[in-house]
């Protein structure tokens, strides 16, 4: 969440700013309502409890005398039902206003360019050059039902729409892309491979922004009285593993990776790419996380870019990156770039990475924080998150950008180790 001080000390200045370039409107009058009750509320709480004991050390007194305390004692649980409702009516309002500033979206950073939706973005580079094909090109679909590969109909009828059953060599070749992923990541852009869990608390979800605003795009289950969630990414439970917790300074930047189950209930998509594996409810990532001292998290965010780039690069992928606008980012975020591979079925670009730095706005939610050696006080670190990159849309653009005419698939360099040394599936 925003720091509290923006909402106490200039908050129209704060709406106008979330207007212009979130689009997001603020109810100014209501949260200004809510807080004056609330330090009107504070005050006569703090008179109650300041008299509660002052009364009682008075108590105390009169009984060491041997006087009579009854009137006493009578005052004290006259303001005493007085100070109980003040304190419950002043946790509703905090409780209150703290339900607001949950549904706040993160201020975007000074060089994150104006713009309401993707048609803002900034292209800022391309690498590789597409192929050209010399024979009709198919997409993903085609080229996995030929061979029985990738099989959606028996998918469906094991779980529904938008769920892929992979088999044969074509899910040896998603198993390796993670595996390649991960090496790569670990060995030379310096991350701990970490294997966390896929269904965590309400807390944790909240940590990172998916509650309580989008809870309508969550998968979650019940077992007794306990509601836990499935993780629509791998961000959820790295980033809160410094949920309350102060890092030590030279334990910063921690960088994690991990290779999870991702499950979207995908709501609003409203029929978007419903053929194939391009947005699944349920799906593989490689996940990309770091928590960063605030003066090192732009050099981290451009790590982070980096390693994502890197994965495309040696997978011979051609791509292009994004500097998202002010409107097209996601919530939590404090700037995104986004990288987008190339689909020859489709003849553009689709996303395949975001890398976001969320700055303290995370941080905020989960009080995670670092003790700042220039203060020796605890302060909210920087929070970092990635696709590195997504496995399932990493397979659909090998399929198509190494298919051949006769519906074989190359497989790129990079990944014959972990196939066996295999130069092609067919």
């Amino acid at each position: 969440m925003l720091d509290p001080n923006l909402l106490r000390n200039d908050l129209p200045a704060l709406a106008e700013r979330l207007q212009q370039t979130r689009g997001f409107t603020l109810d100014v009058e209501g949260l200004q309502t809510l807080e004056e009750e609330r330090k009107q509320l504070q005050v006569r709480t703090q008179e109650l409890q300041n008299l509660r004991n002052t009364r009682s050390k008075e108590i105390g007194k009169v009984k060491a005398q041997g006087g009579d305390v009854q009137a006493l004692l009578a005052e004290v649980a006259g303001f005493g039902e007085e100070l109980k409702a003040n304190e419950q009516a002043l946790q509703e309002k905090r409780d209150a206003i703290e339900r607001i500033a949950l549904g706040i979206p993160n201020l975007p950073a000074d060089d994150v360019p104006a713009g309401k939706d993707e048609d803002d973005n900034v292209e800022e580079h391309r690498w590789g050059t597409p192929r050209t094909f010399d024979f009709a090109v198919r997409d993903h679909v085609e080229l996995g039902a030929r061979n029985g590969w990738l099989d959606g109909d028996t998918a469906a009828r094991l779980s529904g729409a938008r769920f892929t059953v992979l088999r044969g060599q074509l899910a040896r070749l998603h198993r390796a892309l993670a595996q390649f992923m991960l090496d790569l990541h670990v060995a030379e852009h310096g991350y701990e491979e970490t294997n966390v869990p896929v269904i965590v608390n309400a807390d944790a979800m909240q940590g990172t922004g998916q509650l309580p605003k989008f809870e309508e795009d969550l998968f979650s289950t019940m077992v007794g009285d306990a509601r836990r969630y499935l993780v629509p990414t791998a961000e959820v439970p790295l980033t809160n593993m410094v949920r309350e917790q102060i890092v030590e300074a030279e334990a910063l930047p921690l960088r994690m990776t991990a290779h999870s189950m991702c499950f979207r209930a995908e709501a609003g998509s409203h029929g978007r790419d419903v053929r194939g594996m391009i947005r699944q409810h349920q799906f593989e990532k490689v996940e990309l996380v770091a928590v960063a001292a605030p003066s090192e998290s732009g050099a981290e965010h451009a790590h982070m870019l980096r390693a994502a780039e890197v994965v495309l690069e040696r997978l011979g992928l051609p791509y292009r990156r994004m500097l998202l606008c002010s409107g097209d980012m996601g919530f939590s975020a404090r700037k995104t770039w986004d990288l987008e591979v190339w689909l020859p079925s489709q003849d553009r670009y689709r996303e395949i990475s975001s890398v976001s730095n969320c700055g303290d706005f995370q941080a905020r939610r989960m009080q995670a924080r670092w003790r700042n050696p220039q203060t020796g006080r605890p302060e909210p670190v920087h929070t970092l998150n990635g696709s590195g990159v997504a496995v399932g849309r990493a397979l659909v653009a090998v399929m198509e950008n190494y298919q051949q005419a006769d519906g074989s698939i190359e497989v790129p360099e990079a990944l014959r180790p972990y196939m066996g040394g295999l130069d092609r599936i067919a």
